[in-house]
């Protein structure tokens, strides 16, 4: 399998600007009912976008590098090439994100071999088919493919890590330690996106203004939504400032409305039983726990909001669960905060503030620090690190003459 796809990178040379022509048409056909519906695709839509995809190669990588260039580099030359075959090991709890990983190595003209989670399958093939049929010439579809095996099977694992220059790694603490393990090349590069949780927080003045109160909650709403709450960028928590002679009540009853009204939109298809039990083991507990704490939830499990004070983060419930602390200064949880903490969702009244907050929480260990409502914007840098460039060789060409 490694054979094959590494002569299809010595066939043909693609630069991303052919890559960016089939993406364009690919992001279209999604919207067909085939798969429309499927969770993230409207997210996957927006990314695969060349008004999306350009400026990142052009920040990763230069503007030459979309027409297969050279770039002047004093005496020198630079240009990019391709690592050769990626393997990709995606997190089964993310609809879209075997593709989501394979469009960044395409987009550094490498080839992919895709472990596709067994749960994820079907959905993985309408996407691809949507791919093969956009791809006329097959000028990606001849350097993709998709493999389904159970994670139990070490043989299938070890030899695609040995068919491989080059992997992207997600997931939860034991999956990404069982993939590193695993025999690659010496030389081979490993990115991964290892399991983190992130936060949302909002100052006094924001939370406290009526005008933009209804707009700031569905904001939240969006990002709790996506995903379902399972991804590393959905919030889990929600601090508040608190306000002298303000109560959060009627901000609560405002994020209550957006909560449902979001459900309405996207009501959930179907739920674990797993996750069922969970979300009612953690309404019961967390009113049983504090006599101060307060819940707001849906007849079902379709949503909750758990209410109470202080600074330290919850352990994750997701299932559209959030949890909203008050604090006095939004200093005192973001001073302790770690490496664990991915993504930071702000709603700042103060700019100058903001700033302060924002350096405070970088020093901490988050890597992204966004306005709330766009905390899944997939835009690397991505967990510190960018998303094409590691799969990509920058070679340095001086030539022998002058």
């Amino acid at each position: 399998m490694g054979t094959e796809l590494r002569e299809s990178l010595s066939v043909t040379e693609i630069t991303p600007d052919m890559v960016l022509e089939v993406f364009e048409a690919w992001a279209a056909s999604l919207g067909q009912s085939e798969t429309v519906n499927i969770p993230g695709v409207q997210f996957l839509r927006m990314w695969l976008r060349r008004g999306t995809l350009e400026p990142i190669i052009n920040r990763e990588l230069g503007c030459a590098v979309l027409a297969g260039k050279w770039m002047e580099d004093g005496r020198a030359r630079l240009k990019a090439f391709p690592l050769g075959v990626v393997g990709h090991w995606p997190a089964g709890n993310i609809e879209i994100q075997p593709v989501l990983s394979m469009t960044c190595a395409l987009l550094g003209g490498n080839a992919c071999l895709v472990r596709v989670p067994g749960g994820l399958d079907d959905l993985t093939r309408r996407l691809i088919c949507k791919l093969d049929q956009c791809d006329d010439k097959g000028t990606l579809t001849a350097r993709v493919r998709m493999l389904v095996f159970d994670h139990a099977r070490r043989d299938l694992q070890e030899a695609m890590a040995r068919a491989v220059d080059g992997a992207m790694i997600w997931g939860g603490e034991e999956a990404v330690l069982q993939v590193r393990s695993l025999p690659f090349p010496h030389w081979a590069r490993l990115t991964v996106f290892g399991p983190r949780i992130s936060v949302a927080a909002m100052d006094a003045d924001s939370w406290c203004n009526v005008q933009e109160r209804e707009a700031w909650c569905r904001r939240i709403a969006r990002d709790v939504w996506q995903f379902d709450q399972q991804a590393c960028s959905s919030p889990q928590v929600l601090f508040l400032e608190k306000k002298v002679g303000h109560s959060c009540d009627e901000f609560v009853q405002a994020l209550k409305r957006a909560f449902e009204l979001e459900n309405h939109l996207h009501p959930r298809q179907t739920i674990a039983a797993g996750l069922t039990t969970a979300i009612c083991q953690a309404r019961a507990s967390w009113l049983l726990d504090d006599i101060a704490h307060h819940a707001v939830f849906s007849a079902g499990p379709d949503w909750t909001l758990l209410l109470g004070s202080g600074t330290e983060i919850p352990s994750p419930i997701q299932g559209k669960t959030l949890t909203v602390l008050e604090v006095d200064d939004l200093r005192q949880p973001l001073k302790k905060l770690d490496g664990n903490v991915q993504t930071l969702g702000l709603a700042m009244a103060d700019p100058a503030r903001e700033v302060g907050l924002a350096t405070l929480a970088a020093s901490r260990g988050v890597d992204r620090i966004v306005k709330l409502g766009r905390m899944h914007v997939f835009a690397p840098p991505w967990d510190g690190v960018d998303l094409i460039r590691p799969m990509v060789r920058v070679v340095r060409h001086v030539p022998s003459m002058g």
